[in-house]
């Protein structure tokens, strides 16, 4: 049986990748989130060429991801803040973290995730509504309200 092509609007993470997928705007993020805010900031700590960068921060100010705010008139210079959105990817990468330790790190993990008051690893793991811990292989993939035909024949199909 052929599965029915989707469209990019259908994935949700074909939608996520188009607004973060590219590799500089990963790292431009996890920048963010570990308390960088200026150009010159990213700049050094990425070693970017600046045109790249001006247009990995403007595309993640047009995704949402980041908030641009003036802190300098003259000249006219800016700090780059997660939104909400941004510090919910911060999940995304502490996941990518984990699964780069687990399946990459043959040398052993240069940066490992841990609770911020005990210094205890952590795992990323899925929760229920009620905060729950639902094993992953517990977990699959469903229709939701907005699927169009397409995405609901294609999820029945995995499941068989």
């Amino acid at each position: 049986m052929q599965r029915k092509s989707l469209t990019r609007d259908e994935c949700p993470i074909a939608r996520s990748l188009d607004r973060v997928g590219e590799w500089w705007s990963i790292l431009i993020m996890r920048d963010a989130l570990q308390g960088l805010r200026r150009f010159d900031e990213f700049s050094r700590s990425l070693g970017i060429a600046p045109n790249m960068l001006t247009r990995r921060l403007t595309a993640l100010v047009d995704a949402g991801m980041l908030e641009r705010k003036a802190y300098s008139e003259r000249p006219p210079r800016y700090e780059y803040v997660p939104t909400a959105r941004g510090e919910d990817f911060r999940m995304v990468l502490m996941s990518l973290v984990a699964w780069g330790n687990r399946h990459y790190a043959e040398e052993g993990a240069s940066v490992q995730v841990v609770e911020r008051g005990t210094g205890r690893l952590v795992h990323p793991m899925m929760a229920d509504a009620d905060g729950q811990v639902v094993p992953l292989d517990a977990c699959t993939l469903q229709a939701g309200p907005a699927a169009s035909a397409g995405m609901r024949e294609r999820l029945e199909s995995f499941g068989q």
